[in-house]
């Protein structure tokens, strides 16, 4: 009977410490199953973190219009990539590609193609390079806020104000009914891409346009201040910029046409409507951060460039302009 019953504590007792094996060992395997696919995780993250890590400069000058569209490309590429210094300069279209020709920068900003001058001298240079179509713009004639006469402007009238020898002084020089008082003129400087588009679309001649009288800049913001602190001043520059002061002044229809996201992007807008592009060199595409960058910019087009106030393509045009990096 004695024998029985330790039989019996036997079995019970082998059972229980089998059980705590059991659970031990089972107990054991979960912690190092979640220690194993902690370890599996943190390493695929750094691997993915290692392979995406980048250094380096990438230097970007040119057109004042583009350039809120590549700083906010840069600030946001930047985000994830602390280790890449990206400068943006707004030296001017012109001035930009002068730049890029001599090999002083990876990425030019222009708000004009390039012209053939331009491509010829970087052939001699030895400067082969990539044209990337980025976003549109709308030149955007602007007045003074108080400025109530002139609100509605043809082509023919923009002409008669801006071009070369132009005899217009006053308001009432353009249309008898407004104001005898003279205009202040503001314009962006010969340099610019805008300047050129601007008289070659009103003008018909680029680079011809008034000369006297006009305070010239190649800063934006400079012209926003001039006209919002003018009651007679009128200039003209991108959208975005006067999306960006429309609280102090006011745009000018063209032949009663309103700039607006929906017409520079559907063209009634017009002559004034105008693509913006980067140029990058294919020498600049050969290192990682440069590569990376340009297919950021392009892959992040449809949700940056609308941010800074300018219009972007339509999303098949962006996948054609990521298919000329491959």
């Amino acid at each position: 009977m004695v024998k029985s019953k330790m039989n019996v504590l036997k079995a019970i007792c082998t059972v229980v410490l089998s059980t705590t094996l059991l659970m031990g060992c089972a107990g054991g395997n979960a912690a190092d199953k979640e220690n194993i696919t902690g370890d599996n995780t943190t390493g695929k993250e750094n691997t993915a973190v290692e392979t995406k890590k980048l250094s380096g400069e990438i230097k970007i000058d040119g057109s004042s219009t583009v350039f809120p569209i590549s700083q906010a490309m840069a600030e946001e590429f930047n985000a994830v990539n602390k280790d890449v210094k990206i400068t943006v300069g707004e030296s001017g279209t012109g001035g930009g590609m002068k730049k890029f020709i001599n090999k002083e920068i990876d990425i030019a900003d222009a708000s004009r193609p390039m012209k053939q001058d331009e491509k010829d001298a970087a052939a001699k240079n030895g400067v082969e390079f990539i044209e990337l179509k980025i976003a549109f713009d709308g030149l955007t004639v602007v007045i003074n806020k108080e400025n109530t006469w002139a609100t509605d402007m043809t082509v023919e009238e923009l002409n008669m104000m801006w071009k070369e020898g132009s005899t217009v002084k006053k308001w009432s020089d353009v249309r008898a009914e407004w104001p005898a008082e003279e205009i202040k003129f503001y314009a962006p400087g010969t340099a610019s891409g805008t300047f050129e588009y601007f008289t070659e679309a009103i003008n018909n001649k680029a680079k011809s346009g008034r000369a006297q009288d006009v305070t010239t800049s190649e800063n934006d913001n400079v012209l926003v201040q001039g006209v919002a602190g003018d009651k007679n001043g009128i200039s003209y520059f991108g959208y975005a910029y006067f999306e960006e002061n429309k609280s102090k002044i006011s745009a000018v229809k063209i032949n009663g046409i309103s700039p607006s996201f929906e017409t520079i992007k559907d063209g009634t807008y017009k002559p004034l409507s105008r693509p913006l592009y980067i140029y990058v060199t294919k020498e600049a595409l050969k290192r990682e951060e440069v590569k990376e960058f340009v297919k950021f910019y392009l892959e992040n087009a449809t949700e940056i460039v609308p941010e800074v106030k300018y219009v972007g393509l339509p999303e098949e045009e962006y996948t054609k302009q990521l298919d000329l990096l491959k």
